[in-house]
């Protein structure tokens, strides 16, 4: 007989955008290693994730209420700094909170920020191939051919303002 366990609702997430003088240490160090636990340990890539682009970048943080532990994060680049678009990327869910749809909500809370921010601009992500049809999903079109970045096949993708 099967056992069903019983569902946990999701943590509630604090949404906050940072820029990076606002981070104070211990967030940034909950960035750096959700990253680094992601990007690099679990799709074993080893990448330059530290890259320069965090000082322009505004950050958007959500943080589990009941143990401040950060859950989800995405990096908004401004145009000019990676990209002609303003651009978002560093887009994570930590393992354990993956299906609960915090990416959806780092999406919508990404693409309002943009549309806000630098109205009327299209918006740019580097998107694994994978990730094609959840990016889709918000507007986006694949932009460029597919192409390996650190080895893992992507697609640029626009998203008209």
């Amino acid at each position: 007989m099967n056992e069903q366990r019983p569902q946990v609702p999701p943590p509630k997430l604090d949404w906050a955008w940072h820029v990076f003088s606002e981070l104070s240490s211990d967030q940034l160090y909950q960035i750096l290693h959700l990253r680094q636990q992601s990007f690099i340990i679990e799709q074993q890539c080893a990448y330059d994730d530290i890259d320069n682009h965090d000082q322009a970048a505004f950050h958007l943080c959500g943080t589990d209420s009941a143990n401040h532990a950060l859950r989800a994060y995405l990096r908004v680049l401004p145009p000019g700094k990676r990209f002609e678009e303003p651009s978002i990327g560093r887009v994570v869910t930590c393992a354990d909170s993956r299906g609960c749809g915090f990416g959806h909500e780092l999406m919508r809370q990404s693409i309002d920020f943009c549309r806000d921010r630098f109205a009327g601009m299209a918006v740019r992500v580097s998107a694994q191939i994978h990730l094609q049809p959840f990016y889709s999903a918000y507007g986006f079109v694949t932009d460029t051919p597919e192409h390996p970045i650190d080895g893992i096949p992507h697609v640029e993708m626009l998203r008209r303002g």
